[in-house]
């Protein structure tokens, strides 16, 4: 049997979920650490994990002074839903569970699988821009 601890914090949990846990969530949860400067506990996930993270996604993010060489795909869990006080999918359709009390939000995203480094930058344009409104929500409600 395997014991989970569920992690306290502070400050609110977001946990990002797309399907491969390679482009669209990793650069959110990228861009929500960077943006939150530590207000917000972020994390990210995949219902179908990939190998390693979109190389274009690492060099859109670098641009924008955001590290993703270290990051990996992550597998989905009960647990790290569980654990999160908004969960925000993008495209993983019904693999995410559902949980009563949790804010989930659905971000419609194209998926930069096998784009181009311009439409990479549009995709995380468009997640930033995103990112900064939820989290301006996220301070205001713990302010």
């Amino acid at each position: 049997m395997t014991v989970y601890a569920l992690i306290m914090t502070e400050s609110p949990t977001v946990l990002f979920v797309c399907v491969h846990n390679a482009g669209r969530s990793q650069m959110a949860a990228g861009l929500m650490k960077h943006r939150s400067g530590g207000k917000v506990h972020v994390r990210s996930a995949g219902s179908d994990p990939a190998e390693v993270i979109n190389p274009a996604v690492v060099e859109a993010m670098a641009e924008l002074g955001i590290d993703l060489r270290e990051e990996f795909p992550k597998p989905l869990t009960d647990e790290v839903v569980r654990a999160a006080d908004a969960v925000v999918t993008m495209g993983c359709g019904d693999a995410c569970p559902i949980y009563p009390g949790k804010r989930y939000l659905d971000w419609e995203l194209a998926d930069p699988a096998g784009q181009d480094l311009d439409t990479v930058r549009a995709i995380r344009d468009d997640i930033d821009a995103r990112v900064q409104a939820l989290l301006a929500e996220l301070v205001q409600e713990e302010g």
